[in-house]
């Protein structure tokens, strides 16, 4: 017998997944191990779905081969099942959205992904699989998804979420059902312990995290505490919160959590219950209510100190000065990198601190060439990397100390750094971000990391792994922290497929890669002067290796200057928030995400955002990227962004780009798989008009690169061996406008892209010419014009000459002969002519042209033909 079961409190989740699964087991049966949340009755109760199902009493357990779970995976959660689930002879299959780490139900098979309801998992698997649901069906499901997600606003939240209430939608949700089920009215019991438990929750503070605790006890049974706990939640806002509420001879908890430096699982788990870092519940028997609530305090504590330590927090390998160094050099410094403060070092030791505002009033005073160390903080605390957060909140906030050295607890040398912004936006960030607001209007709700090792191995293929992989041995033999950055981690977050593997190491990139390279069977290239490699793969694949750096310009769009720095520093260069995440590789914890400029908020908000006012000034091109991105993911500039880049467009900053990167930016662009819609956004936000005056992007060019689109799918199918290139065939469309003037113009101001820009304007030429014989030859022409015409021009300039035209007959032509080119072989060569006596000579090539020419026209179909025809023409 084959079962599909779930956990003892089935909620929405819980059935929808096990109709869902009932799609991958048909010959399964529904079996609850307890009882379905009162709402999860009331919908069935009233015909909201037929669930068919069967009871617990009189089930032959011992004849269960196949157990399906869905969202449970731990021993507890599924009560009768546990056992089964050990016999040898059972196959246990698991579905869940919980964290791995808790599995202890043993199986052969398990689908655990981090999303927020496992719902979501099943519709990934039915989009995979090319199945489909009915309305019905998509409306539980929805139900499952929006309960689990707080319709859509937990911190819990992935954009796999919004895709699967897409797909829902799609296949006929309900939504009206959806709101009406899960809005219901409180129950006057339920009012009342409501009130009761609003009047008994405290808050305090543990380890950086706000938590409220509320405790009451209920006269008679009081069912779907958890809704009661979702209202507390919404109406103050705690970080995490833990209900205890006494019914007859049990206290019932329900914990939540909106931040990772809390797992309410954890805390579950450690009172007998369960779950996942931000919903779980227990049921605790033969104890008092002091007892538990000295236990959940005890459990909270110990989650939180466990979970944050100033080693996560700090930034390693950070900008320092030495004690004889001038108070103008520390000042230079700060103002050069931006930073508030320095720790001051002698032989590696940290012997003082340094502040942005005292350099500068010692400077004012005319003390610029003073020594630090006469005016350095000397009375200030050190945290070593196990430094438990509730320690930094003493130094750092109640302490007030601007900074916090972490130095080596064997050494005493200094490891890292951790400043009062990087404390306040670790320890209270999530709560702080629920409070504002984003710049696109949403709600920051995303952890500053997460782990994502598991995210890694379930979507990147074997042969990335090994990649990374083996950049974290490596890193580890060299001691090295290595990172994989930029877009790697806003791809695999948004579940895309990605090849920009961007290796990153605080130690020595040049050496990370000789090492990388060692183990792959490749080789490394150095550029010595950045401290940055290219690993080249056997194969011919490359991977980046570059030395965490700090960057600073001279001038506004200037190129930048270099020096070493730490991850923070390297992430802060970056060009927006969802291009400034990276992924630890190695060390204590490997696969953290590391975020500390929100883009995971901002992928989940679909915003594109600067990390600093000051981020076109110095970069203009990061203009092009954001009108890139905008389109490519269907994201919005923020308000601040776009008002930034405004102001970057009335200054004209991007005249003052070299011809070489604007054109790189053009290309990039060009190369999108649709390069109209950030065309017409470069049109509309004034950007166009610097890359040249002249160009004119409007409906017309929009007409031919819509063709060329449909060309370029054409040909990428028929030839997929052979690439083309996209922005070449775009580049021509968009300069077609020109005139001649603005032609030479623009070849001009480009003279440094000869390879782009010129190679553009040379193959319009070409177009225009094959256009102009064709055009007098007519729809007529005979295979051998056509090929006169066309047989010297590449691809793009085929694909344009085709795109352009208005005459369906030249569309059509152009078409046909790229389809047929390749196939066509001479029935001659040179050879052929030579054995038969002919001269080597300029004549001899105009033979062969004149036989290949009847040969196209079907003049000559034999190579006996082709022979005889080059005696006569040869007079032999």
């Amino acid at each position: 017998m084959d079962l599909i079961t779930t956990h003892l409190h089935a909620d929405f989740d819980c059935v929808a997944s096990m109709v869902a699964a009932k799609k991958l087991y048909p010959e399964a049966q529904l079996v609850f191990p307890g009882s379905q949340e009162k709402q999860v009755r009331d919908f069935l109760d009233r015909g909201g779905f037929e669930l068919h199902y069967r009871r617990l009493k009189g089930l032959p357990i011992d004849s269960v081969r196949l157990l399906v779970v869905v969202d449970a995976s731990t021993r507890e959660r599924i009560g009768i099942f546990a056992p089964v689930a050990d016999r040898a002879s059972v196959s246990t299959h698991i579905y869940d959205h919980h964290p791995p780490g808790s599995v202890d139900v043993p199986h052969q098979m398990a689908v655990i992904r981090d999303r927020g309801s496992t719902v979501t998992i099943f519709t990934e698997i039915f989009q995979e699989r090319g199945i489909s649901i009915t309305p019905s069906e998509a409306t539980l499901m929805m139900l499952g998804l929006y309960e689990d997600t707080g319709f859509l606003t937990f911190s819990s939240v992935c954009p796999e979420d919004y895709q699967a209430a897409r797909w829902l939608l799609e296949q006929g949700a309900d939504l009206d059902i959806v709101k009406t089920s899960l809005a219901q009215e409180l129950s006057a019991p339920q009012v009342e312990l409501l009130n009761s438990l609003l009047k008994s929750l405290r808050f305090y503070q543990t380890g950086g995290v706000s938590v409220a605790v509320a405790q009451a006890t209920a006269a008679r049974y009081v069912g779907d505490l958890s809704s009661l706990a979702h209202r507390i939640m919404d109406m103050e806002n705690p970080a995490a919160l833990f209900v205890l509420v006494r019914m007859d001879d049990r206290i019932h908890l329900i914990g939540r959590s909106r931040v990772e430096g809390l797992d309410a699982g954890a805390v579950a788990a450690s009172l007998g219950g369960g779950g996942h870092p931000t919903a779980a519940s227990a049921t605790i028997r033969d104890l008092m209510m002091p007892q538990v609530m000295d236990k959940l305090r005890e459990a909270i504590d110990m989650a939180t100190q466990s979970a944050l330590r100033a080693g996560d927090i700090m930034v390693e390998r950070p900008v320092t000065v030495e004690t004889d160094a001038t108070v103008d050099q520390a000042g230079a410094l700060m103002a050069r990198f931006d930073f508030g403060g320095m720790p001051v070092l002698r032989g590696g030791m940290v012997e003082g601190l340094i502040t942005r505002r005292i350099a500068e009033k010692a400077i004012h005073h005319g003390m610029g060439q003073k020594p630090v160390k006469e005016f350095m903080l000397t009375e200030f605390a050190t945290v070593n990397p196990d430094t438990p957060a509730g320690r930094l909140e003493e130094i750092i906030l109640e302490g007030r100390q601007k900074m916090a050295p972490v130095v080596d607890p064997a050494t005493g040398a200094l490891a890292g750094i951790i400043t009062r912004g990087m404390a306040l936006g670790k320890l209270y960030g999530d709560s702080l971000k629920r409070q504002g607001r984003l710049e696109g209007g949403g709600k920051r709700r995303e952890p500053l990391t997460k782990n994502v090792a598991n995210v890694m191995k379930e979507l990147l293929p074997e042969r990335q792994m090994r990649i990374l992989s083996t950049a974290a041995e490596a890193g580890d033999e060299l001691g090295f922290p290595v990172y994989v950055a930029g877009g790697f981690p806003r791809d695999l977050l948004m579940r895309a497929p990605s090849s920009d593997m961007d290796i990153v190491t605080e130690g020595d990139g040049v050496a990370l890669a000789a090492a990388m390279a060692a183990r792959l069977g490749g080789r490394s290239h150095a550029h010595e002067k950045f401290k940055t490699a290219v690993v080249v793969l056997p194969g011919g694949a490359k991977v980046d290796v570059a030395t965490a750096r700090i960057e600073f310009y001279s001038h506004p769009a200037a190129l930048p200057e270099v020096e070493h720095g730490a991850i923070r520093n390297d992430l802060y260069r970056r060009d927006f928030s969802i291009n400034a995440m990276a992924i630890r590789l190695n060390g204590p914890r490997p696969g953290s995400l590391i975020d500390y400029f929100g883009g995971q908020a901002d992928l989940k908000n679909h915003v594109i955002r600067v990390l600093h006012n000051l981020s076109f000034v110095e970069d203009p091109t990061r203009a092009f990227r954001a009108a890139r991105f905008e389109t490519r993911f269907g994201f919005t500039m923020g308000k601040q962004t776009l008002s930034l880049l405004e102001n970057a467009v009335r200054h004209q900053l991007f005249n003052r780009l070299s011809g070489e990167r604007m054109i790189s930016e053009v290309v990039m662009i060009l190369n999108e798989r649709r390069p109209v819609p950030a065309l017409a956004r470069l049109k509309e936000l004034g950007l166009l008009k610097f890359v040249h005056p002249g160009l004119r992007f409007g409906p017309g060019v929009e007409r031919v690169m819509e063709r060329l689109e449909d060309l370029l799918a054409w040909r990428s199918l028929a030839f997929p061996e052979k690439p083309v290139r996209r922005w070449l065939a775009h580049l021509m469309a968009l300069m077609d406008t020109l005139d001649g003037d603005e032609m030479e113009g623009m070849r001009r101001a480009y003279q440094s892209s000869k390879h782009v820009v010129e190679l553009a304007a040379r193959s319009l030429e070409e177009a225009d010419l094959a256009a102009k014989k064709l055009g007098r030859a007519g729809a007529q022409a005979p295979l051998s014009v056509a090929w006169e015409a066309l047989g010297k021009l590449a691809d793009e300039p085929l694909l344009f000459l085709a795109a352009k035209s208005s005459e369906g007959w030249l569309r059509d032509m152009v078409t046909r002969f790229m389809a047929q080119a390749p196939a066509i072989r001479p029935l001659l060569t040179g050879d052929d002519l030579l054995k038969i006596g002919v001269t080597p000579s300029r004549k001899l090539g105009r033979i062969l042209e004149t036989i290949f020419m009847a040969q196209l026209d079907g003049r000559v179909k034999e190579r006996e033909e082709a022979l005889q025809m080059a005696k006569i023409l040869t007079g032999q």
